[in-house]
This record gives structure tokens, sequence and C-alpha cells, in this order.
């Protein structure tokens, strides 16, 4: 399913391994659009983790394929060496700014446990995906962000996101509720990878990042016009510095 001659590019981001950019990244897009649309009412909102809209799990052999896609063209430039565990998932953005919570409004770090449930240690990293299975370019693509604050104030900041509801967070920290795209108090912006479809990219989920969504009108609940991606995540070993 996977090409395995896709367009392949490096975003540099200052300080941190670049995302990889594959594009035309699977042999029939349309093959796995009509998957989901056929599988639409599995969709289901999420219950562990903050994903602003709805997911579906996918097959272990289709992540399987992922995971390929991954140890052939992204692993090594992350500074990855072997995937020790991963899934992946259908998913489609739906809420509307007022209905985020503050820890929607801002960029955020993907965090993985290993197999056997231990969390995820230092000679281990975690990996992302995102594969853009959506026509307008509009509906938006991924920006990462670097902290501008003292780490002590950025744990303060993300804790807080669980602890308050978005008008007091507004008031603490200025952040409204709203799909971030744009360098704040706190963060700043170090690249944006817009949108196309049949665009996979890879990079470490360590980076603060955030679906670039400017025109959140344009978000819908139906599979065919709305926000839809696969999104993969990789927990895997360090290759030796």
């Amino acid at each position: 399913m996977f090409n395995p001659h896709p367009k392949i590019q490096q975003i540099a981001l200052p300080g941190r391994a670049p995302v990889v950019v594959l594009d035309d990244a699977l042999l029939d897009p349309e093959g796995l659009r009509a998957y989901a649309l056929s599988h639409r009412e599995a969709f289901s909102r999420p219950a562990h983790n903050a994903y602003p809209g709805r997911e579906l799990r996918m097959p272990d052999a289709f992540s399987a394929q992922l995971d390929d896609a991954f140890r052939l063209h992204a692993r090594a430039a992350l500074g990855a060496r072997r995937t020790l565990a991963m899934y992946s998932r259908l998913s489609m953005v739906t809420l509307r700014p007022d209905q985020l919570q503050p820890g929607q409004s801002i960029c955020h770090q993907d965090r993985l446990l290993v197999q056997g449930g231990d969390r995820v240690r230092g000679h281990e990293l975690v990996a992302a995906s995102v594969l853009y299975l959506f026509d307008d370019p509009r509906l938006g693509g991924t920006s990462f962000f670097a902290p501008t604050r003292a780490p002590a104030e950025v744990a303060r900041l993300m804790a807080d996101t669980g602890r308050l509801d978005p008008e007091a967070f507004e008031r603490q920290y200025g952040i409204a509720q709203a799909y971030m795209t744009r360098s704040n108090a706190y963060f700043q912006r170090l690249a944006t990878v817009p949108a196309r479809f049949n665009r996979l990219i890879f990079y470490d989920a360590s980076v603060f990042h955030s679906g670039h969504i400017d025109h959140p009108a344009l978000l819908s609940e139906d599979l065919a016009q709305g926000r839809l991606t696969l999104n993969g995540f990789f927990t895997c070993s360090r290759a030796a510095q």
C-alpha cells in the first residue's frame, strides 16, 4: 500500500531532528479514504488522549506497513534505531474553537508507553507521523514550536492545561480557545508543513507541535469533506551517538 519510492524532502528544525516529508506516500490513497468511509460508524471520541475530534484504531497489519515506511525513509533521520512498539489510527479534527479545552488550544508533545506498560526511558524516543487524506489544503498542515520560557514555567503551563477551565486558563496565561497556529509568549513557531493530499510526515514527537488549523469553519463531521488523517506513533530505541 505504501509507495516504495515516494518523493522525499526534509524540513530543518533548529537544534532538533528534521521533519521528513514523503509525497505520493500511498500507492492507492483513495483506497484508504474508502476504508475510512466504510467504517465511519466506528469512529469515536478519544477516551485516553486530548485529540479534538474522532478516531479509529487501525489493524495491526496495516500499522506494520506504516512502520516499514518509517524504517525505510525516516527512522535514521530522526535518530531512531529500532521500533519497540507502535500503532496507527485514522483521525478527524471536528471541534469548534469554542469547544476546545486548554490542552487543545496549545501545542503539545506525544508521550507513549513501551510494551509491558513501562514509560519511555532516556535511551528511547517517540516518533510520530501524519498522513493527510483530504483535498483542501486550507484544512491545515502541522506546525512545530520551541519553548521560549524556562522549563519550570513551561511545565507549570502544561500542568495547568489539565487543571484550569478555558476562561481561567486565558486569564492566567493570555491564551484563548483557538487552534494554535502562531508564536505566543511561551512558544516560538519553528516551521509549518502545509497539508497536501497523500503527503506523509514523520517527526520527533518530543518537539512541540499542533495541527495548523487556520480555517476552523471548514472543519466537518463528514469524513468525505473533513480533516481526515492517518496518525502513527512509534516508540523506538535511540541510535548510538
